[in-house]
């Protein structure tokens, strides 16, 4: 059951969104195809536009869109002055090329730019891209504060360092414009060095006073302190870890590979099973309680599976018409459209219908 809005609780956990998210970034990595990309973009503008709230995490998803934009620029900047190993026929440009030294055969500074080339490098930079926007979708929507009380205890701690470096810069941010905003109202510059240097220590010294203030709160409210187990659940508990940890490294890489596709999922399996085993053990060191904790109810289970099914049916696809998924640059060809991985993909709108309206979950 989704807990209600008027209680001051989310209707939708935290954990829900972040699975929502990765599931679009999932099916980024799946493909090449320009238009499947440009679908997922769109998908997670669409739900981040509807769903984030007036919160200072929320609004890095615009942040998060312009560092892929950079990305893009940086990959094309790369192909034209390093070169690809693509070959083409249409040639865009002819650079004066530097000669270098005979160690350094494969590398080249100049040089013909070919369209093929460029194309290439504009999928592989709008692919990495996706996935930032995707990232940066589950940062504007998911709450940090209520994501680190669904954390296990053994990863407490490690969570509270993400939480806070997670916070920092949109608190900055926030600090920033409202110190602008009344240097204008008072007529003073608000630009340029002056005004750069008059905004910035205000920034600093309240930054510096948040830090002793939490730093204080989490020292009352015991942070830190570990109960005592036995060494035998010591032991146990980072052996199940690591080991988890190694099986879940070995399994992804066998997903990866097309030799390793037939133990990568079961080692992927054991690695998960024991690397929770191992985290479950681990949350003796740290006894909590958690006040009100967010309750994973239907709506949950909904956000999460779509970004699931436009995860799992991608990769499906993949298999049997790869073609579709990877456009080809040699020879150029408009990329096409493949209609069920673009229906799986749009199955990652169902969070906007499905969870209520930001001034309604606040």
């Amino acid at each position: 059951m989704a807990s209600r809005p008027g209680r001051g609780r989310p209707a939708v956990h935290p954990g829900a969104w972040w699975l929502w998210a990765l599931g679009l970034a999932t099916a980024a990595t799946r493909t090449t195809n320009p238009l499947l990309l440009a679908l997922l973009v769109a998908v997670s503008a669409y739900v981040v536009a509807a769903r984030r709230t007036c919160a200072p995490w929320s609004r890095s998803y615009s942040a998060f869109a312009r560092l892929g934009l950079a990305v893009i620029a940086i990959r094309l900047l790369f192909a034209v002055v390093l070169g690809s190993p693509i070959p083409g026929t249409h040639t865009v440009v002819t650079l004066p090329e530097v000669p270098l030294p005979h160690w350094a055969q494969g590398i080249r500074l100049g040089g013909r730019v070919t369209a093929e080339s460029l194309v290439f490098s504009l999928y592989d930079g709008l692919r990495l891209a996706t996935l930032l926007v995707c990232v940066g979708a589950a940062n504007a929507l998911a709450n940090p504060a209520r994501l680190l009380k669904a954390l296990p205890g053994a990863l407490y701690e490690a969570g509270v360092a993400v939480v806070v470096a997670l916070t920092f810069a949109p608190h900055l941010v926030a600090d920033v414009r409202r110190l602008r905003a009344a240097r204008r109202l008072r007529g003073r510059p608000d630009r340029g060095l002056r005004g750069l240097l008059q905004v910035g220590l205000p920034v600093l010294e309240g930054a510096l006073e948040r830090s002793v203030a939490l730093a204080a709160a989490m020292d009352a409210r015991g942070f830190g302190r570990t109960a005592a187990v036995p060494p035998a659940v010591r032991r146990t508990t980072t052996a199940l870890t690591l080991g988890g940890l190694l099986g879940v490294c070995a399994g992804t890489y066998g997903l990866l590979t097309a030799e390793g596709t037939a133990y990568g999922l079961p080692v992927l399996l054991a690695g998960l099973t024991a690397a929770l085993a191992g985290l479950r053990l681990g949350g003796r060191r740290s006894p909590r309680t958690r006040y009100r904790p967010d309750i994973w109810g239907a709506r949950a289970w909904l956000v999460a599976g779509s970004g699931t099914a436009a995860a799992v049916i991608p990769a499906v696809c993949a298999a049997y018409d790869a073609a579709a998924l990877h456009p080809g640059v040699v020879p150029l060809t408009a990329p096409a459209l493949p209609l069920l991985p673009a229906a799986a993909v749009l199955l990652g709108l169902l969070p906007a219908f499905v969870t209520p309206a930001p001034e309604e979950a606040a």
